[in-house]
């Protein structure tokens, strides 16, 4: 008798097996669609990894193809054929503005040409912008293109100068092209530059398109083009203007928001023009908000700094770069009550007459003061920079001629220094800085970098006893520096705890 092999014999042949209920009857369940796509899919997910693992492992291993990993995965690779179908065009303009927006703005440019509609989507992502062919303004192409504008400069667009020259000049407040024909005036000729109205109408169509501009650099604008930017653009926080004229400040004095101006009136060899007291005058009174002021080639005296103190009273950061002040200029900065930053940049003279030392006053709150390439052979002006500027923390020196021994030693009324920086004073001694920061009791930082007569093997006891103690020290007067082998065993180093620079030759 044959038996069933999943079935033991009954040992009983004359009993009946009890019949089942159907709910207690074992029943396979169906499989569906998704478990067998899931075994399907781990199943080729194994077999890639194996196919890797054994490539790998082979010494003439290559990555995989795109037909082997078609073939590991079953899906087929993404292939972008110009002549197929546009899939981006199934999004809205605010989800491909959201993706463009996340790029790096390096792929503006090369995302704009891919079509029409991606070059209108870059353009509306553009914010700030530095503009070079005034027909593209005087047009109205600029504000089709880039409608969101907050920054704009329009200086290199009002030249009219030789594009295929071949010879550009580059200054830190400008970059152009010139003709090798110069004057009195400089490269830039008076007709070289657009005439005002011109720009002025230029300015009224800004104002018009952009109200909520908050960087303009303009150059050659009259009142009434600044007007307009004062009465349009309430949101304007910073202003850069080129060979501008007195009378033409009054412009700005509706811009009540406006909180960085930059005055450019003179630039040497480019063009020339004339910001004095008056201008001065008219900024402050106009423009009582200002926190940061930087006059470049601008003329002026006591007055002009007395009323941009009294009028500005959060101003903050001054800059003077290649000023030309009157005489006892400097006695005028102790009424910028709130001066945090002093900065002095390319100037052929700090102050030609200071007046007595009791009369200069003092600026209470001034932290940081930068000389930088500026002229310091005048010892009774440098002398009178240091007493106004004597509750000064940080002060820097780069590339300044004339700092001797002698005029450095004035700095010595500076008693609560607490940085030091020199680079490139090559007329200062270690005799001449060790005579001064000896006496600064506060000192915690001290860089020197590119002065070559300041020698490790002069350096005193008394000067490797304080560089033990501060918490940051960068020494490189020269590139034969060797201070940290010439001072072992002197402790520097070992009292600067986690803020200690090291010693860098």
């Amino acid at each position: 008798m044959l038996q069933s092999p999943d079935r033991s014999p009954n040992p009983n042949p004359n009993h009946c097996p009890t019949p089942r209920s159907p709910s207690t009857t074992r029943r396979s369940r169906a499989v569906s669609l998704p478990d067998e796509w899931y075994k399907e899919q781990s199943l080729k997910h194994v077999v890639m990894k194996m196919h890797l693992r054994s490539l790998s492992a082979s010494q003439s291993a290559s990555p995989p193809s795109e037909a082997d990993f078609s073939l590991m995965t079953g899906f087929k690779p993404l292939t972008l054929d110009p002549r197929g179908p546009d899939h981006t065009s199934l999004l809205s303009d605010e989800i491909l503005l959201q993706i463009f927006s996340r790029l790096p703005i390096s792929h503006y440019v090369s995302n704009s040409l891919v079509c029409k509609r991606w070059l209108y989507l870059h353009g509306r992502l553009v914010q700030s912008l530095e503009l070079t062919d005034w027909s593209f303004l005087n047009s109205g192409r600029i504000f089709h293109r880039f409608p969101n504008l907050t920054e704009l400069g329009i200086v290199d667009a009002c030249i009219r100068t030789p594009r295929n020259s071949g010879i550009m000049l580059t200054h830190k407040n400008l970059s152009i092209h010139v003709s090798t024909e110069f004057s009195d005036r400089g490269f830039i000729q008076e007709n070289d530059l657009l005439p005002s109205d011109l720009i002025d109408c230029g300015l009224e169509m800004i104002a018009q398109q952009y109200t909520n501009l908050r960087r303009l650099a303009a150059i050659g604008a009259s009142e009434n083009g600044l007007l307009s930017i004062s009465n349009k653009c309430e949101t304007l926080q910073e202003l850069e203007l080129h060979c501008c004229e007195d009378f033409s400040l009054k412009g700005i004095s509706g811009c009540r928001n406006l909180q960085v101006v930059k005055l450019i009136g003179c630039i040497e060899g480019l063009y020339s023009s004339v910001v004095s007291d008056i201008g001065l005058t008219i900024l402050a009174q106009g423009c009582r908000r200002l926190v940061k002021l930087e006059l470049c080639g601008c003329e002026g005296s006591y007055d002009g700094i007395k009323a941009i103190g009294q009028c500005c009273q959060m101003l903050e950061e001054l800059t003077l770069c290649d000023h030309r002040m009157d005489g006892g200029w400097l006695a005028a900065l102790s009424f910028c009550g709130n001066l945090k930053t002093l900065r002095l940049q390319s100037c052929k003279s700090i102050d030609s007459s200071p007046g007595p030392d009791e009369h200069l006053g003092t600026c209470p709150t001034l932290e940081e003061l930068h000389l930088q390439q500026c002229q310091m052979r005048d010892k009774p002006g440098v002398k009178a920079l240091f007493l106004v500027c004597e509750a000064v923390r940080e002060i820097v020196f780069q590339n300044c001629w004339g700092l001797e021994d002698e005029v450095f030693g004035t700095a010595s009324v500076l008693r609560r220094v607490k940085l030091l920086s020199l680079e490139g004073c090559s007329s200062l001694t270690t005799e001449g800085l060790e005579a001064v920061i000896l006496n600064w009791n506060e000192l915690q930082g001290l860089r020197v970098i590119s002065s070559n007569k300041i020698k490790d093997n002069e350096v005193s006891p008394a000067l490797a006893s304080l560089f033990s103690v501060l918490k940051e020290l960068k020494w490189r007067p020269d590139s034969r520096s060797l201070l940290s082998s010439n001072l072992s065993g002197t402790g520097v180093g070992n009292k600067g705890g986690r803020f200690f620079k090291g010693l860098k030759g």
